[in-house]
C-alpha cells in the first residue's frame, strides 16, 4: 500500500547558507489533466539550484518550493488526457523545481524516456547539460567542423556536456578547469587539450591555436575567466555567455568587440525553447538521439543519500566533486 505522504526538500526562505531549506512531509495528490506522477529514483544538482535558494537566479520561484530541477524516476500514475506514457515507464526530465522529493507531479510534456541501459544516476543528470550544450554550440554558436572550441568550467556537468558535443561536431576541444586531475577525466570524452584556468590560460590557448585564438568559447564561469577569454578569442569568433559560476558578472568594452570583430552571445537554453516552442520538438528529439548514440553521458562525480541533500547542495557550491552531484532517492 502506498503512503499518503511523501518527503521533499523545500526552500521555505531565501538564505546565503542554506538555512532556509527543510525536509517536509507533503500529501500525495493525484495528477491533474496533462500531468503525470513520478516516483523519483534520483535527482541531479545544477548550479541554479543553489542560486535559487539565495534569490540569485533569473528565475525566482515563489516560496515555498521543492528544490531541484533535474531527475529521473518511474511513472506511478497519469492524468486525464495524457497519451504516450503509462504507469511503470522509466522517465527523466528537467524542470525548474521539484526533483528532490520522493514524488513529483510533472507536465507530461516535460518527460523523456530514459536512454536504454542507463542507470538512475546517469538518467537524472544529463538533460540540463545536454540542452545547454546544444543550445550553445549548435543553435546559438553554430560551431563548425575543424573550428577550435574552448570550454571553460569543463569539469562541471554543463562543461563536460559541451566537451562531448564539441568533439562529436568535429571541433578541436580545449578544456579548462581548476584541477588537472579532474580535467584528465575529459580526455575519453573528447578533449584534445587540457589547460588550467588558474593562470594566464589565454597565452596557452593562443599557443595551441598558432596565435589565432579559439573560434568559439563556451563560458559558464564569468568573472576573470570571461575577461581573459576576450584576449584569446579568434577574429570573428563567438563568445558564449552561459553563466556566472565565479560570482562576478563581467563587463565588456564595446571597442574591443569592434576591433576583433567577435560576437558575444547569450545562452539560456530553457528560455530559448519556451519562447520558440515550434523548435522544441526537433531539438529535444535530436538531443535524445545523441544520448542514445552515446554522445552525451554525464560524468557523475559524487552521490549522496536523500537525507544528505542539503550537504550535497553545499558541496556543489564548494565545488567538491567533478561533473554531476546526484542524490539517490530511497523508494518503498
Amino acid at each position: 500500500m502506498r503512503s499518503n505522504t511523501y518527503q521533499a526538500l523545500r526552500c521555505e526562505q531565501l538564505s546565503e547558507d542554506l538555512s532556509g531549506l527543510r525536509f517536509v512531509e507533503l500529501p500525495v495528490t493525484p495528477p491533474g489533466p496533462g500531468q503525470v506522477a513520478v516516483s523519483m529514483r534520483a535527482a541531479a544538482l545544477n548550479f541554479p539550484d543553489l542560486l535559487m535558494t539565495r534569490g540569485g537566479y533569473q528565475h525566482k520561484p515563489e516560496l515555498t518550493y521543492t528544490v531541484g530541477m533535474e531527475g529521473a524516476g518511474v511513472i506511478e500514475a497519469v492524468g486525464e488526457g495524457v497519451t504516450g506514457w503509462r504507469e511503470g515507464d522509466a522517465v527523466c526530465f528537467s524542470n525548474l523545481v521539484g526533483s528532490i522529493a520522493q514524488r513529483n507531479l510533472l507536465p507530461a510534456t516535460a518527460l523523456e524516456p530514459v536512454p536504454a541501459g542507463w542507470d538512475w544516476a546517469s538518467a537524472a543528470g544529463w538533460r540540463v547539460g545536454a540542452m545547454t550544450a546544444y543550445a550553445s554550440l549548435v543553435t546559438r554558436g553554430a560551431l563548425q567542423r575543424g573550428e577550435t572550441l574552448l570550454v571553460h568550467g569543463a569539469t562541471g556537468g554543463m562543461g563536460a556536456a559541451a566537451v562531448q558535443l564539441g568533439a562529436h561536431l568535429g571541433a578541436k576541444v580545449i578544456a579548462t578547469g581548476t584541477r588537472m586531475d579532474w580535467l584528465e577525466m575529459l580526455r575519453p570524452m573528447g578533449a584534445d587539450h587540457l589547460v588550467s584556468s588558474r593562470g594566464l590560460f589565454q597565452e596557452e590557448v593562443k599557443a595551441l591555436t598558432g596565435g589565432q585564438g579559439a573560434d568559439v568559447i563556451y563560458d559558464p564561469v564569468g568573472g576573470d575567466v570571461f575577461d581573459r577569454s576576450t584576449k584569446c578569442i579568434a577574429f570573428g569568433g563567438r563568445l558564449l555567455v552561459v553563466g556566472f559560476a565565479a560570482g562576478r558578472i563581467p563587463t565588456l568594452a564595446a571597442n574591443h568587440v569592434l576591433i576583433k570583430t567577435y560576437s558575444v552571445i547569450g545562452v539560456r537554453a530553457g528560455e530559448w525553447l519556451r519562447r520558440r516552442p515550434a523548435e522544441a520538438p526537433a531539438i529535444r528529439a535530436e538531443i535524445n538521439r545523441l544520448a542514445s548514440e552515446g554522445v552525451f553521458k554525464p560524468l557523475v562525480g559524487a552521490r549522496y543519500a536523500m537525507s544528505d541533500a542539503i550537504e550535497a547542495i553545499r558541496a556543489l557550491g564548494e565545488r567538491k566533486a567533478p561533473g554531476k552531484i546526484v542524490i539517490d532517492i530511497a523508494t518503498a
